[in-house]
This record gives C-alpha cells, structure tokens and sequence, in this order.
C-alpha cells in the first residue's frame, strides 16, 4: 500500500475502535475515499498565538499528508478569500471561513442521516468536497446533489471531487434556498449551521423525509438537530447527544459593528452565575433567550451586545460576593437570559439531547422537555 493508503486505513481504524464508524457501508466509503485530494493544502493554527495565527501547509511539506489523515478539522480559507497557496509570508491571520471537517464527524453525521441507496439526498455546503465524495461513492452519484455558496471554493471542490472519480451534481449558488430545481429528497444534510430552518428545505424535502443540521447564531453556540419533515414547511425533531459546530452560513451570519463601547446603564444584582454561559448548552440557552445578541467574555465576566437594537448587558463581580449587571437598552437581554437560564436549571441542566424543535411556516419554537415545556422561539 502507499503511505496514504497506510495512513488512511490508520485512521479509519481508530475511528471504528472509537465507535465513530458503526456502519460498514460507511467505513467502505471511508476507506475508499482520499482526502489528500480536497485538502492539498490547509492552514495550521500557529502555536500560543493571540489573536490566532496560521501558517499554510501545502502538499509535499514535512507533516502534510499525516495532518490530512488526522482526525481535525483543516481549515482552507480565511476571511472568505485567502487560500493557503495565497499566502508569501508566514504567518497569516484571518477568520476561517471555509475548512474540512474532522472525518469523525463528517462520517458520524451521515450515519445519523439514515441516507441509503436509493435515496435522494441534497448537502447543503459542499466545502472541499471530502463530505460530497463520501456521499457519492456511499449513494452513487446520481443520488447526490451538493451546494456550494462560495464560487472559489466550489470550483476547487468540483476539480477534487472530478479527480476522486466521482460525478454528483454539483451547484454553486446560495444553499439557503435549497436546489435551484426544487427537489423533491428524501434526505438533507447541511455542513454549515444556521440561525432557524429555511422553509424552502422543508418544502423540497418529502414528507417523512429527514433534515440533519446544525442550529446556532450570533453567540456562536451550537447544536445538531434531527428533524423529520411532517409536511411541506412543517418539521419535528430533537437535538443529538454529542458536540457538534460549523462555520454559519454567511447569509445568516451577523452584520458587522463598530467598535463595542460599553455605556452606563441600570444596574441590579444577578440572580444566575454568569459562568453557567461559558458552559456548552448554557451558551446555547443564553443564546435561544436573546438570538440576535453577541455574547462576548469569559469566566463569568459576560458582556452582550443586541445586533438589532443596541441593548447591552455586562456582569461584573461583586465585591462582596455575587455579580452585578448592568442592562441598558430596548431589550433587558440579561432577564431573558437569567430566565431561560433558571428554568434550564429547574430541569437538573440537561445537555442539548434534552431539546427539540417544531417548525411550521408561521413559527420555530425550541423546547425543553417537551413540546408543552418552556420555549423560546428561532429568529425567522
């Protein structure tokens, strides 16, 4: 075997002793598929560097094709336009806009699709193509329709995907508003997250059918959620064990702001521990009580900062114990907060599993517990 075959069989195993890869199928596609062909070069985050840093690590450097087959994310873009073979000086700086997902989750989110042959499938997010290429040799090619909403990291994928033998049909245009053609699948899976459901994925997608993806916001907290379509523009689900993140889908991503400056404002004790929002599901929840605010500190020092109004809120501790917040602004973004996170906290802080969602064209509501528990409503 070559050393990628070497390397890839390596890793396929550990995935398969980690209990990532249950499915043979799967594992078949696994091993099948080379993903030194979506990644031939990446950026790699520079050690106990602040902002961070990358330096790019392109094809034939020490490390490159062992880095392809270990089980992390590789990023490919920075601020949606920098590759890797852009880059003369070492290091770069930039926000990831566009990566290969670690193969553990990109496997482990297809089996929990449930897609088989036969199926019709839509990924929303074709990114580098690795997914796309796992999906087609799994489903066959005319089973696969994949879309790309950047052209420069669609061209690429489609070349990758082309050299790994494999021929879905491949859209470059906004995966927001589904297929161009309209469908109908039986299956969507999206590799970017986004705010709330489109209605034009549960109107392409048939009733009984099933919706996979990542729900987050302006907080950057996330969740994966499973969805069966009940009819058209209407969904019921839950949210899955595990912790599962993407880049957001640049239309849902937040507008850009000035620099944040923090004003005077009413000020009162806070009931809650601002850290529970450094925890997974407690970003989350502070995150479904005031979806259109960004939440910015650590250790317990939270500052939050309305997009659409202005509304602040920030905690400091108090001298004598406890913490103060300060709220100015339309919205009291801290009470809606405190409140969802108290009524998280009646329910013993379950992990996300413990919520789903119920879509329909006029409302999506998020609940804990069940459908009649308490909610909070998606930013449609």
């Amino acid at each position: 075997m070559t050393t990628s075959d070497t390397l890839r069989a390596a890793l396929v195993d550990q995935l398969t002793a980690r209990g990532a890869l249950t499915d043979p199928a799967w594992t078949e596609s696994a091993t099948a598929v080379p993903r030194e062909l979506f990644v031939g070069s990446y950026f790699a985050p520079t050690d106990s560097s602040a902002p961070t840093s990358y330096r790019a690590v392109r094809q034939g450097d020490p490390g490159w094709l062992e880095g392809v087959y270990t089980d992390r994310t590789l990023i490919t873009q920075l601020d949606g336009r920098t590759s890797p073979e852009d880059i003369a000086e070492q290091p770069a700086t930039g926000a990831p806009s566009s990566s290969s997902t670690l193969p553990s989750l990109v496997l482990g989110m297809w089996q929990q699709l449930g897609a088989d042959v036969g199926h019709q499938v839509l990924e929303v997010g074709t990114g580098t193509g690795y997914s796309t290429a796992l999906g087609a040799h799994r489903l066959g090619d005319g089973n696969l329709t994949s879309i790309e909403y950047d052209p420069q990291v669609a061209a690429r994928a489609a070349a990758a995907t082309r050299a790994a033998g494999f021929a879905p049909r491949l859209i470059t245009g906004d995966g927001l508003g589904g297929d161009p053609n309209g469908g109908p699948f039986d299956r969507l899976i999206a590799t970017c997250s986004v705010r709330y459901l489109p209605m034009a994925w549960l109107r392409q997608v048939k009733p009984g059918g099933r919706v996979l993806v990542t729900l987050s916001g302006w907080s950057y907290a996330s969740a994966l959620a499973l969805l069966d379509v009940t009819g058209p523009g209407e969904a019921v689900g839950r949210c899955l064990p595990g912790y599962t993140s993407f880049m957001i889908a640049r239309p849902h991503d937040r507008p850009p702001r000035p620099t944040l400056a923090l004003l005077p404002g009413e000020q009162r004790a806070s009931r809650i521990d601002p850290a529970k929002l450094d925890t997974w599901t407690g970003s989350w929840v502070a995150q479904l009580a005031a979806p259109s605010a960004e939440r910015m500190g650590a250790c317990g020092q939270q500052i939050l900062s309305d997009v659409a109004t202005g509304s602040q809120a920030r905690t400091m501790p108090d001298p004598d114990g406890g913490w103060t917040v300060v709220q100015r602004g339309p919205l009291r973004l801290w009470d809606q907060v405190e409140a969802a996170i108290e009524a998280w906290q009646s329910a013993g802080e379950p992990h996300q599993d413990a919520f789903g969602i119920t879509v329909s064209a006029a409302a999506q509501r998020v609940w804990l517990g069940s459908e009649d528990g308490p909610g909070w409503h998606l930013p449609i």
